[in-house]
Formats: C-alpha cells, structure tokens, sequence
C-alpha cells in the first residue's frame, strides 16, 4: 500500500533499486544531491543534475521537463554518503514562471523497479520558492528511509545547494542553467495535459508504468488539469491548489512572477496574438466513431480529440500521438533495461559463488537468466507492438485529413488551395520518427504566430542514416529548406497579413530563392552586400521600436499613417557574411524582442563560421529553434526527452506546388 507522505513524515524503504518519479504542469530541473551524516554536500562530483546525470547510484534528466524518471541504487552509493535529495527547480532565464506558487503542486512518488509504488508526497504550499528540497532518502541504524521535506528556497538552486555546504554552489547552479538552456533549446514545446473527457483514442494505449509513461494518476496525485483550448487561455484551477501555469506556446507567464515587455493586448489596434483563442475548456469531440468491442482496439478516426474545431481536434489528436508513441517507447526502453539489470545480477551472483562456476548447475543458472530475460524482452515488445499498431492505424487515418497548413507537401489537399481567411492555429516544419516505430512519422506542429525563430544549420552535413552531403550542396539544400517554410508561412496567412524580407549578401542564395522572387511575395529583392544588410536591419529593427513604444504608451493608434501591420518574417542566408559588430547586435534584438512585436527571423547559418565572434552568439543560437536540412536525430520530445529523428518538409522532386501556391497567394494580394 502507498504512504501518502505529509511535510516532515518518513517512510521505511524495503528496496534498494527506486525510481523517483516526479510529475509537474510545467517544466521543472530534477537533480539528486548526495550528503554525508550532518547533510553537507562536499562537492560537485556528489550531486547529479543534467550537465552530470550519472553518479555513482544515481541518475537524472538531461532535461527540463513536466515528467522526470530518477534512478537510484542505494547500494551503490558511496560509503560516506548517509542521505539522498530530491531537489527541483523551475528553469530561469525563459518565459515560463519563476515561482513555484504559480504552478500545479508538484507531485513525487518513490516506486520500485516494477512500479510499484512505496510512497508519494505532493508538494503543497509554496510561494515564493523557485527551488525545493522535495525528498530526502536516509541511511539510520543501516536502515534506508525517505522523509518528505518540502523546503523551498527563493534565490533559486545557488541559495538552496548553498544551504547544503557546497562551496561551489554559484559554480554548480550556472552550469546546470546552462545545461538546461541547452536542453530547451532542443526540445519541442509541449502542450499541457489532455483531459481525458471525450479522448477516446488516447484511451486505447496501452498504460505504462507511471506518470511520466502515460500510466494513469498514481494514489496521492493532483490528478491531471484540464487543458485550456491550445488557442490559449487560462485552465481552470485543480481545488486546493494554485492555478496552474500554462507551458505551451501563446500564453503569458504569471505577471505576478517575472517582469517581461509589454506586448500588445487582445483588443489593441495591434494584436499579435491568435484572433481566435479561447478562454474556456474545449467541447468533447463529436460521437463520429462507433462504439468499441469490447476486448478489440477503438477504431481510429480523425479529429477524434478535444477541441472548438476540426483544425483544433486534428492538432490535438497529432499532439496525443505524438506523447502515446514517447511514452510507450519509454515503457518498452525501461522494461529492457530492467531485464538487462536483472540478468547481469543474477548473472553476477552465479559468477561469485565458486560452486557454480563450473558443472552443469552453473550452466543451467546462466541459461535460466538469459531465458527470463528474453521472455521480459519479449513481453515488453509484445506491448509495444500492439501499441504501435494501433498508433500506426490512427496515423493512417489522421494524415489525408489534415488541412493545408498541418499536411506534407505531397498531400493532394494542395490542389485545393485557396488562401485563407484567418490564420491556423499551428504550422508543419518537418516529421519526427524512432526507430522502434520507424514506420510512423508525427508531423512537428509548431504554433503560430511563432514564438521563436528558426535556424536551418546549414553547417550539418551528416544524416541519420550515416550519409554524408558535401558542404556545398548542404547549404543549398538548406536554402530550399527555408524557401519551403517561407512559402508554407505565406500560404497560411490571410493576404496582406505576412510579409517577407531576404538578407542574401553574396547572393549565393539566388537560385533556390526563385519561386520567392518570381513570383513577386516578397517586400523587397534579396538585400546584397554589407549596405543591404545595414539597411533591412536598420528598417526592422525601427518597426520593433515603434510598436513598443506605441503599445508601451498606449497610443497604438498613433502609429504613421501606412505603416505596415503585418506580420514580418526575415529570412537571412550565410550569416555571418555581410555583418559586422552593429549587424550583429540588432539581429540579436530582433531575435529576442521581434516575436512579441510581429518580426520572427529565420537564420540559415553554420554556426562555426561565426565562432570568431565567441560566446557573444551563444544566446543567439539557443534562442531559434534549429532545424537541418537532412534527416537528423537532434530534437527531443518534452515528455521523456527522447531523441526524434527529425525529417525537414521539402517538396517532392519536380514537383511544382510550392510555384502554384505562391502564385495563388500573389493574386489573392492583388484583390486585396
């Protein structure tokens, strides 16, 4: 039976091996500090955290995230080590809350390798704090327990491993926000928690372990909150506890917690946000499936999931396949390496007694292992197998029904195309696959209006598939990329309502910008040369001037008269060619203070050519979201932190789609 632990109540612990799973409603650091008899940390080789996950008997997230998985084996842990903490953290230097009073109480349960869980604690009451000392497991009389501790530090991660002695507690906290940084740089933004009302498709997985695996809600648990729409919108609040604070793209952080410009507001003679986000809780899908057969899979159907809309359902439904698939393959990955584990140790113990070492007993108790072993394996494949078929049936179903901004370019739906009236809600930059469900491909959604740039690495000339692409033809490869995503941006958006720029300084971006140029969507030609650059920088960056002060003044209806409201995308090829120190600064402004103001950037760089400008770009790079022209395993999912392999959406070979849509979109600008 679980403990259900309160602020300072212990618990004795009858197993070595834990997990430590931890389930929050936004991303959070998880870390686990190792301390002697009198609770001091002596130095940074004793706490793990996601610049050092591994320690001896521990390991951590590489990343922030809203579900984290700890592992520890007390036996493992050095002798002059007497206690374990659970500490967590929210991420600084983003747009997400800085206290812990406004987001869902976390909630941490210690669990045995078979998930079974041991005790669990919901961390209540706090305000201010943006570090926590969550748990503490502790050796007395030779005995392990874990405590609930609770402990809350306002100045962050430096403060609280200061509290624990650790000399270089402003050392250690830089490193793992910089470790984090890096993370979050790489991962894919996640939406908030699915309410299960009406999801019927996502009923259908087979459960794992726990929380972080899509299990359902362990005893104890503050139980899923009900999502917002995912066109914005505060979720209504879980009894007892703080509103939860929404971590998906298109929602303003606590203004209580963290100081940010001011953007325009809903209402505002210049909004930047969605026209159409709602405030309250989407309807449950339409009843347009049958009824299941009992003992038989749901049968898939497209839209199947919460939502105002189809488009809505349809990005929510791709949102869900896109959690079910991390997390049954993070089932499936934990339940390997728990049968590795156990075979190794049963393995061990056979090895260490020297009756068995040699004879027949020997050899039938390496056999038995390795049998048990391979029937754990299978049974895990067994799960995710079936999982993955049913994963695969929805896929099939989902992909022909997406609308044009969500589909591949080969999808016949381009045929159709009209440009729209009102923008969609989101945007498809690419697939994203694992190799244990090679076969289905979740389409990478990103909101709009887009809240960070985009940086086609231009420099990364090897694929997934162990091929290699010459420099050359990888930055022209990366220039059709960007040119595909320009268009898919132009397509979706009313007429008039987006408007594109080209930095190209040496014009070696000239052939694949045809369609743009030919076709007459651009504002200007590509600017070339040094003076091009200075002059489109110089008129962006003085637009994002001028809608600050007008919205920080309050008078955005005193803009001049004409002035383009527009959304504005700058595209800039071989960067850093054509920059100098001033160039430098104001891409950097327009990266970090365009989104909020209607400019969004879209770099196609190699990052090592601008190395001599050392560690002034880092915050630059971290910034955009980095996409590659080939297949790449370099994204992470926000669940589990997986590693997707990404595929970039290009358009089919000799196909003429990108030409007929881009000239649909220049006839619908003349009408207008």
């Amino acid at each position: 039976m679980t403990a259900e632990l309160v602020r300072g109540q212990n618990h004795p612990l009858s197993q070595v091996r834990l997990e430590i799973r931890v389930s929050a409603g936004t991303p959070i650091v998880a870390a686990a500090a190792l301390s002697d008899e009198t609770g001091r940390i002596h130095g940074l080789e004793w706490v793990a955290h996601p610049g050092a996950p591994t320690q001896p008997g521990l390991e951590v997230s590489r990343q922030a995230a809203a579900d984290h998985r700890l592992a520890v084996d007390l036996d493992a842990l050095p002798e002059a080590v007497h206690r374990v903490g659970v500490l967590l953290a929210l991420p600084v230097g983003g747009a997400g809350p800085v206290r812990f009073g406004a987001v869902a109480a976390p909630f941490v349960a210690v669990t045995g390798l078979d998930g079974g869980e041991i005790a669990s604690y919901t961390l209540t009451g706090l305000d201010t704090e943006s570090a926590v000392v969550a748990l503490e497991l502790y050796r007395r009389q030779g005995a392990w327990k874990v405590r609930a501790v609770g402990q809350g530090y306002a100045g962050g991660l430096a403060e609280l491993l200061t509290d624990q002695g650790l000399p270089q507690a402003g050392q250690l906290a830089g490193s793992i926000d910089e470790a984090v940084a890096q993370g979050l740089a790489r991962s894919v933004q996640a939406l908030p928690p699915r309410t299960a009302v009406g999801d019927r498709s996502r009923q259908t997985a087979t459960p794992a372990l726990g929380p972080d695996q899509g299990g359902t809600t362990p005893q104890g648990a503050p139980g899923p909150v009900p999502p917002p729409s995912p066109y914005g919108g505060q979720p209504p609040g879980v009894p007892g506890q703080p509103a939860p604070q929404p971590t998906y793209p298109g929602t303003a952080p606590d203004p209580s917690a963290v100081t940010q410009p001011s953007v325009p507001t809903a209402g505002s003679p210049i909004d930047y946000s969605h026209p159409h986000r709602q405030n309250t809780t989407p309807p449950p899908p339409p009843p347009t499936a049958p009824p299941a057969v009992p003992g038989q899979p749901a049968q898939p159907v497209a839209g199947d999931a919460t939502g105002w809309s189809m488009e809505e359902r349809l990005y929510n439904q791709v949102w869900g396949m896109f959690e079910d698939l991390a997390r049954t393959t993070a089932a499936y990955r934990s339940a390997v390496d728990f049968a590795e584990s156990r075979m190794d140790k049963e393995l061990e113990q056979v090895l260490s007694d020297p009756r068995s070492r040699i004879g027949g007993q020997g050899d039938a108790a390496r056999e038995a292992a390795r049998a048990r072993h391979a029937q754990l394996v299978a049974q895990a494949r067994e799960a995710l197998d079936r999982d993955i078929a049913q994963l695969t049936a929805e896929a099939d179903v989902v992909e022909p029904a997406l609308p044009p901004a969500y589909a591949r370019w080969d999808n016949p739906v381009w045929h159709a195309y009209r440009p729209p009236m009102e923008i969609p809600m989101a945007l498809r930059l690419g697939d994203l696959h694992l190799p244990e469900a090679d076969r289905i491909r979740i389409p990478m959604l990103v909101r709009l209006p887009l809240e960070r740039g985009l940086w086609i690495d231009s420099g990364h000339t090897g694929s997934s598939d162990g091929s290699f692409t010459d420099s050359h033809a990888v930055g022209r490869l990366a220039m059709e990329t960007a040119v595909a995503h320009a268009a898919r941006l132009l397509a979706v958006y009313p007429a008039g309502e987006f408007t594109v720029h080209v930095i190209d300084p040496a014009g070696s971006g000239a052939q694949p910008l045809v369609p743009l140029v030919r076709s007459g969507v651009l504002a200007a030609p590509p600017a070339l040369g040094a003076a091009g650059v200075a002059d489109v920088l110089g008129r962006l960056t003085q637009r994002v001037d001028l809608v600050q002060m007008a919205v920080r003044g309050g008078a955005a209806d005193s803009l001049p008269p004409g002035f383009d409201t527009s959304q504005q995308l700058l595209i800039v090829n071989d960067f850093p060619h054509g920059f100098d120190d001033r160039a430098v600064n104001q891409l950097r402004y327009l990266a970090d203070e365009g989104p909020a103001f209607g400019v969004h950037l879209m770099m196609v760089a190699n990052r090592e050519e601008s190395s001599g400008y050392g560690p002034l770009l880092d915050p630059l790079w971290r910034s955009l979201l980095r996409l590659t022209p080939v297949s790449d395993d370099h994204l992470a999912d926000p669940w589990v932190g997986h590693a997707w392999t990404y595929e970039p959406s290009l358009v089919p070979p000799g196909s003429r789609v990108v030409q007929q849509v881009l000239a649909r979109v220049a006839a619908a600008r003349t009408k207008y």
